[in-house]
């Protein structure tokens, strides 16, 4: 007997790994699926709090939603239609400026040393670097790396892409559906819970709700305000710059200080023969950067969510590792709904022990 059951315990036992790892499998392929569902929720609970702003004025909740909906998609055609052409305008001419300023060049040995200028020898050799990449790529075993590398990239355009329209939709679909959508989750719990689940639940909805707004509106603070300054002082391709100001500002902590670096060198780039400017560009962000730490961030986002600084730190960085890009716009909201269980299910039970 003591035999038969060790054998239907292992028998049971290696069932439950082989249904583990069949599942683990099945989470691994919906990976990307599942990566779309979380961002299109996350988009969704962020224009949550635009419908519940109308409802408080007396709007039908039909009527709210409607109108956020076709805000979203006026927003995202005047996107498509107005300032990516621009966009693509001011890149083109860009990598047009770029490729001219190399011709301009009697040798290479000109654009070495007014690159090596820009940059101490002993933090790198760019004739060494360069001469290096050539002889990698003409290397002829490392053309099929090229190759594969090139049609990557395109794939991987076009699947980011087709991924900001598969969130697109599904952010739609749950911004129509939310109310819904809670009702569903809310019956799956207990009568007698249910009443405190649906406070915290709701509580936790709000967090990441005005999480990202707080996070748009700084991105817009940001996108607006360097439009505005690059174009008063004649930098080139201010549209372009402010737009990329605008997307590294939607990621927190290292977003604006990334953004700006960049925006900076590549000023630096296409327009050396006016140095001030691009010192007067560089001032300017170093400003921007100390008004938004210490008082749009703090004003915004202290009326979002309420986070201490060290967990901010960490919850960016473990999201940034975990989820990449996505994790570290998620993982304060997450960290923040996560301190208010603590706060409303953990700390009354440790006190009623």
């Amino acid at each position: 007997m003591k035999i038969q059951n060790a054998f239907r315990f292992g028998l049971f036992g290696g069932l439950g790994v082989l249904v583990a790892l069949v599942i683990g499998g099945a989470i691994t392929s919906l990976a990307t699926i599942i990566t779309y569902i979380g961002a299109a929720l996350f988009i969704a609970l962020g224009l949550d709090p635009l419908v519940s702003w109308l409802e408080e004025r007396k709007w039908p909740r039909w009527a709210a939603i409607l109108t956020v909906l076709v805000g979203v998609l006026g927003l995202f055609t005047g996107l498509v239609f107005a300032i990516i052409p621009v966009i693509v305008e001011q890149s083109s001419r860009l990598v047009a400026r770029i490729s001219d300023y190399v011709r301009s060049l009697d040798s290479l040995d000109d654009f070495f040393d007014n690159v090596q200028s820009f940059i101490p020898v002993e933090v790198v050799d760019v004739r060494l670097a360069a001469e290096s990449a050539l002889e990698w790529i003409t290397n002829p075993d490392n053309l099929t790396q090229v190759g594969g590398g090139v049609l990557s990239v395109g794939i991987g355009i076009a699947t980011g892409v087709f991924g900001a329209l598969i969130i697109l939709i599904l952010t739609l679909y749950f911004v129509a559906s939310l109310h819904n959508l809670k009702g569903a989750v809310y019956k799956l719990v207990p009568m007698s819970k249910r009443e405190r689940f649906i406070g915290i639940a709701e509580q936790v909805s709000s967090a990441v709700g005005r999480y990202v707004v707080g996070q748009v509106t700084l991105a817009l603070c940001n996108g607006v305000l360097s439009f505005i300054f690059l174009s008063i002082i004649g930098a080139q391709y201010p549209a372009l710059f402010a737009f990329v100001a605008f997307l590294f500002s939607l990621v927190p902590l290292v977003g604006t200080l990334s953004g700006s670096i960049l925006v900076v060198l590549t000023q630096l780039l296409v327009n050396p023969e006016s140095i001030s400017t691009v010192i007067v560009a560089a001032i300017y962000y170093l400003v921007y950067m100390q008004i938004e730490a210490y008082v749009l961030s703090p004003n915004i986002m202290n009326r979002a969510v309420r986070v201490p600084g060290v967990v901010v730190v960490i919850a960016a960085l473990a999201g940034g590792t975990l989820l990449g890009i996505l994790g570290a716009l998620i993982a304060i909201p997450v960290a923040a709904s996560i301190l208010i269980i603590i706060d409303q299910v953990v700390v009354p039970k440790q006190e009623a022990l």
